[in-house]
């Protein structure tokens, strides 16, 4: 059954590729894939005949694997395997955070495996989640790394390399959900993503890079077609709210109550 369902949503034009979250690997994915390789692998080679993409959280959630480390265990123990067994599988290895991601998405073969990136990433390391005290709104899974990680990241998305493109991962939660005795995952980032991709763009002189990344490696990759409308960025600066309203709380966005200097708009040049 699996497979034949596979096989209709490949055909129907509406759904264009699989979501893998790894049990436990992030909010709500409790009930997620425990044994990939052994349990999924009938799926996976109808995907390679539908030519479907597999979206992949990739991290793995054995306890005793360093929080840190859970990443490039998963590209080891899992991603490395399974591009082994199965090459012409399509995998985009969503919101990457390590050196040891970018040096896996580099050595597949272009067209057939490539990663998302988040701002946060770009522009934050695990400092981030305690200078000045422990900073929930900091905190997102996969978790921020070490500065060499975020390096590597910045160097590849910038590099012009069609493998990467925008995945911002935001995640909006109620302020009182991440400002409690066990704050949940997540980054609203969904306001300021734009802005602060042109930013990461902009500091190591390539903006004339960031369209690519925005707006045609993704579709190119998933073989779909490019979007006709346009989103222009112009050099205005602009204060991020400290909070967004909805219902009966409120969002801290990223880069929360800061100055930005790149203004999106859905309105063309004059």
């Amino acid at each position: 059954m699996p497979c034949l369902f596979c096989w209709f949503v490949g055909k129907s034009g509406v759904v264009f590729a699989v979501k893998l979250y790894p049990a436990g690997a992030t909010t709500n994915s409790q009930d997620g894939v425990t044994d990939i390789l052994g349990k999924c692998l009938p799926v996976l080679e109808e995907m390679v005949k539908q030519e479907m993409p597999l979206l992949v959280h990739g991290e793995v959630t054995d306890p005793h694997v360093d929080t840190f480390d859970r990443e490039k265990v998963f590209i080891e123990k899992i991603l490395a395997p399974l591009v082994q067994k199965l090459p012409q599988l399509k995998i985009v290895m969503e919101h990457i955070t390590t050196m040891d991601a970018v040096n896996f998405v580099e050595s597949c073969k272009e067209g057939h495996v490539a990663a998302t990136v988040t701002p946060q990433h770009l522009l934050l390391n695990r400092n981030a989640l305690f200078q000045g005290g422990l900073q929930p709104h900091n905190y997102c899974l996969p978790v921020l790394k070490r500065e060499t990680h975020r390096q590597a990241i910045v160097s590849a998305v910038t590099s012009g390399s069609r493998q990467y493109f925008l995945g911002t991962d935001s995640a909006p939660h109620d302020k009182r959900m991440k400002e409690c005795s066990c704050g949940c995952a997540g980054i609203y980032s969904a306001p300021v993503a734009l802005s602060l991709y042109a930013k990461v763009f902009e500091e190591v002189g390539a903006l004339d890079k960031l369209e690519a990344f925005t707006s045609f490696n993704g579709p190119d990759f998933y073989g779909l077609p490019r979007n006709t409308s346009k989103i222009v960025l112009r050099r205005s600066p602009w204060k991020v709210p400290a909070t967004y309203a909805y219902g009966s709380g409120v969002i801290v966005p990223m880069s929360t109550g800061n100055t930005l200097e790149w203004l999106p708009s859905d309105q063309p040049e004059e």
